[in-house]
């Protein structure tokens, strides 16, 4: 189905919500189609087609909402989800801050991000792809001698949104993956490895035989990895790994724990979160990023936004309800971040490696010990030993623990090294000092 075909079902909708009592009314809709194959040891694994579709309606009668949602976009079903979701609203509570975004806030101009190029490879192509990956990683080194397989995926998307306060708008978009994970072993000792690379545009992906040799090289750079006696040192951040922390701080300022308070960042406007010279920018409309959109998930229009300057936490991230909650405006934040880029001095990894002294570089984290109240972290964690800023030996088996209030104003050096392969851009992050248990 094409855009007008989405966006005459979501009129549909809204329309069929008025004539039946709703005081307001959303709705949104979506189609999706996507390629995925896995392959391991030169042998097909998994081969999906995906086709999917879905319609979600929301209706406020008064200050009662409710919501229904279906995979089947006819008239008839439609209607139906229509009449669930007000059936849903006759039996909630009244909430005083329910309700939709302020109609001014709207997206009027949808702007083109170039979020959509379509990959036009059918499931032959993506194998070879997928077996080209695979075979690279395995012949790096003779201590590659298994793997779990290289995956190719591809994915296109169409997202149409409307209310009753007019609005209605849609984009394509699509996104693109190439993976591979292999394992080393040497001596007895196995050790595990992946690389990955994610577009919106196929053509800026990775070259496949270079994912399986990154993926090979990592897994050979950890065999023979020990452990290490428990100490305080600094800790230097991968950039997958500093974009979790990262992504910590981003729960931790969302509206639903402020207003809940449970957030170890609890009423932090205004404060100092990280030190001086670092700045956190949102930039939704960056060309062709993975977190781009021209609007929420409520219709409200993005906008680029400075939401840590020199260290200082300037406000929180908002949708409607939230932003109600705690007596502020909606930031346009209903569903996520939106390219948020952390700025400030960068090293490049050289440099970083010399800053860094003696200390542990971080390229891998495991469990979920993270308090989102009291900002308690301490994660199971493998890396490299860095000794007088050279690579000193693999360490695993350790545990990395501090809180991350401190964490953040503990960070003396960011890296270069930016990772965009998601919502949060961020390069590795040097932390003074954290605690390491280990032997």
């Amino acid at each position: 189905m094409e855009q007008p075909d989405l966006e005459r079902i979501v009129e549909q909708a809204l329309a069929l919500a008025r004539r039946r009592g709703a005081t307001a009314a959303e709705a949104g809709v979506g189609t999706g189609s996507g390629l995925s194959v896995t392959v391991r040891l030169g042998e097909v694994e998994t081969l999906e087609y995906q086709r999917d579709r879905s319609l979600g309606v929301t209706v406020y009668v008064n200050q009662r909402k409710g919501s229904a949602s279906t995979a089947n976009l006819t008239p008839s079903a439609v209607e139906e989800t229509v009449s669930k979701a007000l059936s849903i609203a006759s039996f909630t509570a009244e909430d005083e801050y329910s309700g939709l975004p302020d109609a001014g806030l709207m997206a009027h101009e949808l702007p083109d991000l170039d979020l959509c190029h379509p990959w036009d490879i059918d499931a032959p192509g993506a194998i070879e792809l997928a077996k080209r990956c695979e075979a690279a990683g395995l012949a790096v080194d003779s201590r590659i001698r298994n793997s779990e397989g290289a995956s190719v995926a591809t994915h296109r998307n169409m997202r149409v949104f409307g209310n009753s306060h007019g609005f209605i708008g849609g984009y394509p978009s699509t996104s693109h993956t190439v993976s591979c994970v292999v394992l080393g072993q040497e001596n007895g000792e196995m050790q595990r490895d992946y690389w990955y690379t994610a577009a919106r545009d196929w053509r800026a992906l990775e070259d496949v035989e270079e994912v399986g040799r990154k993926a090979a090289g990592r897994a050979i750079g950890r065999l023979g990895a020990g452990k290490l006696p428990t100490r305080k040192a600094p800790i230097l951040f991968a950039p997958e790994m500093a974009r979790g922390l990262i992504g910590h701080f981003v729960g931790a300022i969302g509206g639903g724990a402020q207003y809940r308070r449970s957030s170890f960042l609890l009423d932090a406007a205004g404060q100092q979160v990280f030190p001086p010279g670092i700045s956190l920018s949102e930039r939704p409309h960056l060309q062709g990023a993975l977190g781009s959109a021209p609007f929420d998930g409520e219709g409200v229009a993005t906008r680029d936004r400075d939401l840590v300057v020199n260290g200082m936490l300037t406000g929180y991230l908002l949708d409607a309800y939230s932003a109600r909650k705690l007596g502020l405006a909606t930031t346009g934040n209903a569903g996520g971040v939106h390219n948020l880029v952390v700025q400030g001095d960068r090293l490049d990894h050289d440099a970083l490696l010399q800053r860094l002294g003696s200390g542990l570089l971080v390229t891998e984290m495991m469990g979920q010990g993270v308090n989102p109240v009291t900002g308690d972290y301490s994660r199971g964690a493998t890396g490299f030993w860095i000794e007088n800023g050279v690579v000193d030996r693999p360490v695993h088996e350790i545990t990395v623990a501090g809180n991350l209030r401190d964490m953040y104003q503990g960070i003396v050096a960011l890296g270069d090294d930016l990772d965009r392969r998601g919502a949060i851009h961020c390069g590795s992050i040097l932390i003074e000092q954290m605690t390491i248990a280990g032997a």
